[in-house]
């Protein structure tokens, strides 16, 4: 059967089935809704200490700022590529957070 051919039935069929639902964003699931890969992920969290205190402790806390604004541009760089891009937004989001953290209890030199 060719295009000109379709009756507007066919076409009602067709369009149906090409039709998805809009989704808006605001109502996309939030970390609580689901396995919390961005704030709590399991594989970070398998010893005494959650991974992100031991990288801090390890460093100055000017080293621990440039680690955090670091991964934030990291995330913000990657999320059009690996398919989850609010995740990574999130992931950012969650960086840069860690990173405002960090300023406000040992402030820049300037």
């Amino acid at each position: 059967m060719s295009i000109d051919d379709a009756t507007p039935r066919d076409w009602d069929r067709s369009n149906k089935k090409a039709q998805k639902p809009y989704v808006d964003p605001y109502d996309m699931p939030t970390p609580d809704d689901y396995l919390d890969e961005v704030n709590n992920p399991p594989h970070y969290n398998t010893g005494e200490i959650e991974c992100i205190d031991a990288i801090k402790a390890s460093m100055t806390p000017e080293a621990f700022k440039g680690y955090c604004k670091g991964n934030t541009l990291k995330y913000i760089w990657r999320m059009s590529y690996k398919g989850k891009p609010v995740e990574d937004l999130r992931k950012a989001s969650w960086y840069l957070d860690r990173l405002i953290r960090a300023e406000v209890d040992n402030p820049s030199n300037r």
